[in-house]
C-alpha cells in the first residue's frame, strides 16, 4: 500500500468512493506507519486512534448502505494540538494545561468530520504556540523529517512533520505570525492562511470557553495538494451561527482564468527582512512561472505604504494578542516590566514589553492605521491579482532551543534578529489578507523551501487557485526519502 501514502486527500477520497480502498484498511495503513515512523519525529503527540477505527468503521457502512457522503469521506487525518478534540487534552504546550481533557470538539473540528474525515490524534506545538519551532515540557520535541537535527517549524510544526512524512493525509493548523505557512515552507507542504474570521474558531482556544475571535489569528489547512486546501478551506468555512442570520459564503475563484490571465506583483526580499539568496530565487522562478505561462508580472509594484509602519502596526498588534493568551501571572510580570522602563527607552524589546500590556488607547491607534493599510492594500488588489513573497528567511534551521534573547538566524552570512522573519508573515496576515504557501522543491542540502502567494480579502480561492495552477506547472510536494517505504 506504499503506493496510496503520498496521494492527496482528494485522491484517496475518490479511491474510497470508488471502493478501491476502504475507510478503516485506509486507516490502519496510516496508523502502521504512525508506529514505524513517530518515534523518530515525535509529531503526533494524542493518539485516539480506537475513537477513530470505529468512525472509520461506521463510514465503510455509510458507504456500503449508499449514503451520500462528504468530499472528504473516510480521509485519516489529525488536528493541531490547541484544537479542542473531544476526550483529548488541549495544552498549547503548557505543562499547566497538562490536565485541560475536554469534552466536545472545536466547531471545525466538528465540520471535517461532517465532511467525513476520521480524526484520530493530535500534533505537537510550542509553548503557547509562540515559536518558528515545535517544542514544549508536555510532549517534548518535534524533528523535520527531511532532516531531524532540525526543527519542522512552528506553530504548526507537528502538523507539518506529520503530514510530510505521510503518517496522515490532511491536517489542519493555525496561524497568527506564520505557524500554518512557516512550517509548510520547512516541510515542502502547501498551507494555506485564510482570510480573518473566514473560519469559526471557536475550539481552538486556550482552557476556557472562548467565543471571541482573537485579533490576527486564523485557522486553516496544511496538505500535499493545493486541491486538498481547497476542499478543507470549504468544509470548514462560513459565519457562525449569529453571522449565518444574514452572511453567506461567496467567495470570488479565478473563474477558469489561466496564468495568462494574471497580474501578478513579485516582492522577493527587503531591507528590513533580509532572505537567503536561495529563498529569493525561488520567489523569482516561480514569478518566471507565471511568466512563461503568459501572466503579466512586475517586480517593482508595491502598495502605497511604508513597509516600516507596516511591520511596527502589525508587532503592536501581534504582541498584544499574544499576552493576552498569557496566565495571568506572566502577564502581570510583564506589566512590572513595563513599568520600570525608562520612558526615552524605545529599544525592540522596550517597544516589544510595551505593546504586550498596552493600553486599550495604544492598541485603538494601531488598529487605526491597520484599517488605513487593509485599504491601501485593498486599492493595490484592485491593480493587480497577486503578490509572491518570500515566507521565512532561510530553509529549516537546527533546534535551537535558547531563550529567544539568545537566537539568531543566519541570513547570507551574518547574523540576523529571530523574530526579524515575522516581517513576512505580518506583511499579509496583520491587514487580515489570506495566504497560501506553495513548495519549490528542494534545495542542495535536501531541504525544502516555499513561496507565499498573497491575495486580497476574501481572496481565499485564487490564492489557492493560483496554487493549484502552479502545482500542475510542477511546483509539487516531494516526500522525504527517509520515508517512501
Amino acid at each position: 500500500m506504499s503506493e496510496i501514502t503520498f496521494l492527496s486527500a482528494t485522491e484517496l477520497a475518490a479511491k474510497i468512493r470508488s471502493r478501491e480502498i476502504g475507510c478503516e484498511e485506509l486507516l490502519r495503513h496510516y496508523l502502521e506507519r504512525v508506529d514505524r515512523y513517530n518515534d523518530g519525529i515525535n509529531a503526533i503527540v494524542v493518539d485516539l486512534r480506537e475513537q477513530a477505527l470505529a468512525a472509520a468503521r461506521a463510514a465503510d457502512r455509510a458507504l456500503a448502505a449508499g449514503d451520500e457522503v462528504g468530499p472528504l469521506h473516510g480521509v485519516p487525518m489529525t488536528v493541531k494540538e490547541s484544537y479542542n478534540l473531544a476526550g483529548a487534552p488541549t495544552t498549547w504546550g503548557n505543562p499547566e494545561w497538562r490536565d485541560n481533557v475536554v469534552e466536545e470538539d472545536a466547531e471545525s473540528v466538528k465540520k471535517l468530520k461532517a465532511a467525513g474525515a476520521v480524526v484520530f490524534g493530535k500534533t505537537n506545538v510550542p509553548l503557547l504556540l509562540a515559536d518558528f519551532q515545535s517544542y514544549n515540557d508536555v510532549y517534548g520535541t518535534t524533528n523535520n523529517p527531511y532532516n531531524l537535527k532540525r526543527g519542522p517549524g512552528g506553530s504548526s510544526g507537528g502538523s507539518a512533520a506529520a503530514l510530510a512524512a505521510g503518517l496522515v493525509a490532511l491536517e489542519t493548523g493555525s496561524d497568527i505570525g506564520g505557524s500554518i505557512r512557516n512550517p509548510a515552507h520547512f516541510c515542502g507542504l502547501f498551507g494555506h492562511k485564510p482570510t480573518w474570521n473566514l473560519l469559526w474558531m471557536r475550539g481552538h482556544a486556550p482552557p476556557g470557553d472562548m467565543r471571541s475571535t482573537p485579533d490576527i489569528s486564523a485557522i486553516g489547512p496544511l496538505a500535499r495538494s493545493a486541491v486538498d486546501l481547497e476542499a478543507a478551506v470549504m468544509a470548514m468555512a462560513g459565519p457562525d451561527p449569529i453571522g449565518a442570520r444574514g452572511y453567506r459564503l461567496d467567495l470570488p475563484t479565478l473563474a477558469g482564468r489561466s496564468l495568462k490571465d494574471l497580474k501578478v506583483a513579485v516582492w522577493s526580499d527587503d531591507p528590513l527582512a533580509p532572505v537567503e539568496a536561495e529563498v529569493r530565487q525561488r520567489v523569482e522562478r516561480v514569478a518566471a512561472a507565471f511568466r512563461d505561462g503568459g501572466a503579466l508580472v512586475d517586480f517593482e509594484a508595491r502598495p502605497d505604504f511604508s513597509p516600516d509602519l507596516s511591520h511596527r502596526t502589525y508587532q503592536n498588534l501581534l504582541w498584544a494578542t499574544m499576552a493576552a493568551r498569557m496566565p495571568e501571572a506572566d502577564y502581570e510580570r510583564l506589566r512590572q516590566q513595563a513599568a520600570a522602563l525608562p520612558a526615552d527607552d524605545d529599544s525592540p524589546s522596550a517597544r516589544t514589553v510595551r505593546a504586550q500590556v498596552s493600553s486599550f488607547k495604544m492598541w485603538k491607534q494601531n488598529d487605526e492605521r491597520r484599517a488605513h493599510l487593509r485599504w491601501q492594500w485593498h486599492e493595490f488588489f484592485n491593480d493587480y491579482d497577486l503578490l509572491l513573497t518570500p515566507i521565512m528567511a532561510t530553509a529549516a534551521f537546527a533546534h535551537d532551543h535558547r531563550s529567544f534573547g539568545e537566537r539568531t538566524i543566519q541570513v547570507n552570512g551574518q547574523q540576523r534578529p529571530y523574530f526579524e522573519q515575522l516581517f513576512w508573515a505580518g506583511l499579509t496576515c496583520g491587514v487580515y489578507l489570506p495566504s497560501t504557501v506553495i513548495p519549490t522543491g528542494l534545495n542542495d542540502e535536501g531541504l525544502p523551501i516555499g513561496v507565499q502567494i498573497a491575495g486580497p480579502e476574501y481572496g481565499d480561492l485564487l490564492t489557492i487557485g493560483a496554487a493549484k495552477l502552479l502545482e500542475g506547472a510542477g511546483f509539487r510536494f516531494t516526500p522525504p526519502p527517509g520515508y517512501l517505504d
